[in-house]
This record gives C-alpha cells, sequence and structure tokens, in this order.
C-alpha cells in the first residue's frame, strides 16, 4: 500500500514537473514568438528608414509607418496580455488538476516558473518599447531634417520663381526693343526702297563726314554745281590750292546687295554678286568722262566716288579684289565713310598747309617792318630816358643847390630882424611883382 502510494507521489511528482515544462517551453515559444516580431519591427523600421532617405518627397507615408508601428506595439502588448491571460488559466488547470496531490509544491513551482516568464517578457517589453521609442525619435529627427529641407526647397523654388520673373520682364524689353528696332528697319528698308531717296541719305552722311573734318561750303567745296564747259554736275567739289578742284559723286548700289542677302539659293546670290559687281563698275566708268576729270576746268586728273555704307564697300572689295586696282587705273578713288573722313581729312591739313606755305613771305615782310618799327620805339624810349634823366638832374640842382642859395640871405634877414627888434607882420604878402603890400 504504502509502495502504492509512493508510486503515486512520483507520478504527480513528475507529472508536475512535466507540466511545468510543458507550461515553460509555451512560455518560450510566447517569448521567442515577441522576439520574431520585436526583430519584425526592427526590420520594418529599417526599411522605414531607409525609405525617409531614398524618398524625402514622401512624408506621409512616412507617418502612417509610424502609425502601423504604434498598432503593431499595441497588438505585442495585446498578445502579452493574452498569452498573461493564458498563463493564469493554465496555472488554475495545473493547479485544479495536480491539487490533490501536490499542491503547495506545484504552487511553488507555478509561481517561480510565471514570475520568471513574466519577468522575461516584461524586459522583452521593456526593451522593444526602448527600441521603439529611439527609433521613433530618429524617425523624428529625420522628419525635422526633411521639413528643414522641404523648407529650403520651397524657398530655392521660390527665389527660382523671383528669378524668372525678373528674366520674364528682360525678355520682355527685349521682345519691345526688337519689335522697335524691326519697326526702324522696316522703316528704313521703305525709305531705302527708292534710288532718288538713297541719294539724298548718302549726300547727307557725305555732309556729316564733311563737316567732321571741318570743311566750310562755299569756302572748301561746293555742292552740285554745274561745270563750265560740259552738263557734269557733281554731287561735290572740293576747292584745292592753285585754284585746282576735286570732284566727288555719292554712289548708293543697294538694291543687288540686297538681293543678294535675302536669296535663298547660291545661284541666286551669284547672279545678283555679278550684278553688284557690273553696276560698281559701271558707276567708275560714268566719273571717268570729261564731266568730272576735265584739266581745263582746274579740276585734277582722279575723281572720288562715295559708297556711303561700309558693309557695302566691303563687300564689294571682297567680292572682287581686283576691282579697286582697276578703279585706280581709271583715276577712281572708291571710299567709304571710314576713308572718305582720313582722304578728306588729308586734304583739307594739305590747304592748309599750302595756305600757310602762301602767306610766309608776307609774314616775313611784316615781321621786318614790325623788327624796324621795333627798333625805333627802342631808340624814341632810350631817348626819352636820356631827356628824363637831364630833366632830374635840373631837379634835383633847384632843391638844393638854388635852394640853398635862395634861403641863406633870408636867413640872415631873420637874424638881423631878432638883432634890431623888428616885428615881423605875417599878415604882409607879396603881389605879383614881389613887393610887400
Amino acid at each position: 500500500m504504502t509502495t502504492d502510494i509512493g508510486l503515486l507521489v512520483s507520478g504527480l511528482v513528475i507529472g508536475s514537473v512535466l507540466a511545468s515544462l510543458i507550461l515553460y517551453i509555451v512560455l518560450s515559444k510566447k517569448a521567442a514568438q515577441a522576439e520574431g516580431e520585436a526583430r519584425s519591427a526592427e526590420a520594418i523600421n529599417n526599411e522605414l528608414r531607409q525609405q525617409i532617405e531614398q524618398k524625402t518627397g514622401e512624408l506621409a507615408r512616412t507617418q502612417n509607418e509610424l502609425q502601423n508601428e504604434s498598432q503593431i506595439r499595441a497588438a505585442l502588448e495585446a498578445k502579452y496580455h493574452e498569452a498573461e491571460k493564458n498563463l493564469q488559466s493554465m496555472e488554475k488547470e495545473l493547479i485544479d488538476k495536480f491539487s490533490t496531490i501536490s499542491l503547495e509544491a506545484l504552487s511553488k513551482n507555478s509561481a517561480e516558473f510565471l514570475k520568471l516568464a513574466e519577468e522575461k517578457l516584461k524586459s522583452s517589453t521593456v526593451e522593444g518599447s526602448k527600441e521603439l521609442e529611439g527609433k521613433k525619435d530618429l524617425i523624428d529627427k529625420s522628419i525635422k531634417e526633411m521639413d528643414k529641407t522641404l523648407s529650403d526647397v520651397k524657398q530655392k523654388i521660390a527665389d527660382v520663381g523671383k528669378g524668372n520673373i525678373e528674366v520674364s520682364t528682360l525678355i520682355k524689353k527685349h521682345e519691345d526693343v526688337t519689335l522697335r528696332l524691326r519697326d526702324t528697319t522696316e522703316h528704313l528698308k521703305q525709305a531705302l526702297a527708292s534710288s532718288k531717296k538713297r541719294g539724298e541719305w548718302g549726300e547727307r552722311m557725305a555732309e556729316d563726314i564733311i563737316n567732321l573734318t571741318g570743311m566750310v561750303e562755299g569756302i572748301n567745296y561746293s555742292k552740285q554745281k554745274t561745270l563750265d564747259g560740259s552738263s557734269g554736275r557733281p554731287d561735290y567739289t572740293f576747292f584745292m590750292p592753285n585754284h585746282l578742284k576735286i570732284n566727288m559723286d555719292v554712289k548708293f548700289p543697294l538694291d543687288n546687295y540686297m538681293h543678294y542677302l535675302n536669296a535663298s539659293t547660291n545661284h541666286d546670290r551669284k547672279r545678283y554678286k555679278d550684278e553688284l559687281l557690273k553696276n560698281t563698275k559701271t558707276m567708275i566708268k560714268q566719273v571717268t568722262t570729261r564731266e568730272y576729270i576735265n584739266p581745263s576746268d582746274n579740276t585734277v586728273d582722279y575723281v572720288i566716288i562715295f559708297i556711303p555704307n561700309e558693309q557695302v564697300y566691303s563687300f564689294i572689295n571682297e567680292s572682287d579684289i581686283t576691282i579697286m586696282d582697276e578703279a585706280l587705273r581709271q583715276k577712281v578713288i572708291l571710299c567709304s565713310p571710314f576713308t572718305l573722313y582720313a582722304v578728306l581729312a588729308v586734304v583739307r591739313q594739305a590747304i592748309e598747309n599750302f595756305n600757310l606755305e602762301r602767306t610766309a613771305s608776307e609774314i616775313l615782310e611784316l615781321l621786318g617792318e614790325f623788327s624796324k618799327q621795333w627798333n625805333a620805339y627802342k631808340d624814341k624810349f632810350r631817348m626819352m630816358g636820356e631827356r628824363l634823366d637831364a630833366a632830374k638832374r635840373e631837379y634835383d640842382s633847384l632843391v638844393t643847390t638854388r635852394s640853398n642859395m635862395l634861403e641863406r640871405p633870408l636867413r640872415k634877414i631873420d637874424e638881423l630882424r631878432k638883432q634890431k627888434a623888428i616885428a615881423f607882420d605875417s599878415n604882409l604878402k607879396l603881389d605879383e611883382t614881389g613887393a610887400i603890400k
């Protein structure tokens, strides 16, 4: 009987131990599951951190994921409470089953095991909470940095917007200037469409250049004056020394040049270029007649053609490098605005030098007459000085010697008056003859 009881007790103890092991295993699984869930939460946090670093613009999504973490934490706490309830129910069941055998031993083992499991769960929960709090702080810090970055981006976007406004304003101004320039160009194009208008415009440029050189109409040049003995009427005639003259005509071959610029094919450009060169050679021939070069009319043996546009002048020279030599062989000088200024400046300087040379002899004669009169002036001035010196000597003689000789008898008279006690009437005066009255 005793043996049976011992066996029964041993069985109860073994069963209690087995139940404790089973309970420990169950709780370990629960703890492992909780740790797995914590590791899952850490993986989720790492993934969130990577998403924050890679996609700074997804702030709303990050906040949603934070809410998900909070929900997971709440779920973990709920599972913890559920596990605690399960442990309590299991404890209650074990107590009910083995209360008849070893209530005290089983209760003690269960209490220790529950305490151990509770401590382990609490430590895991605290560690998970701390880790979640640290990750939350890291996420909050990242969110603040993202907010700051977004603020900087917004400020840069605002600055770019201001810059775009300024650029738009400048573009608008350039458009206005371009429109005005287009209108001016169109008006100029219309004005130069007529050959008469082009001639007037070229003459105006020529007059501006002539005025810059200091020449005066009627003195240094004449305009559109018919030559003697011919029907020629050059645009300008410049007066040279010894009654010589230089004639100048203004030519503006613009039509073919404009056609060349507006041509769309190489064939058309070549055709208009050839026409321009042909017109230029025709202009050169026109001014080589006696109407422009006439020695009997005291003209020099060359004439000037003024082309009032640097681009046209350069294009002609570049298109035919021999045209300048051909013009010089025919005693014709082709001038652009710059070269015309240089030529006229040289002409004016030559005229001034000639006039100075022509008047040099007259100036020398005047200088000789001036020298003669100057010497006579110096002689007269010297003689007047000598006479002034003689007059001064006479004056000094009167002031000193003569005055002393006259004062000597007066002093003696005064001494006699004092010796004889003769009163002196201060009212006595001398008349014009020197008698006392």
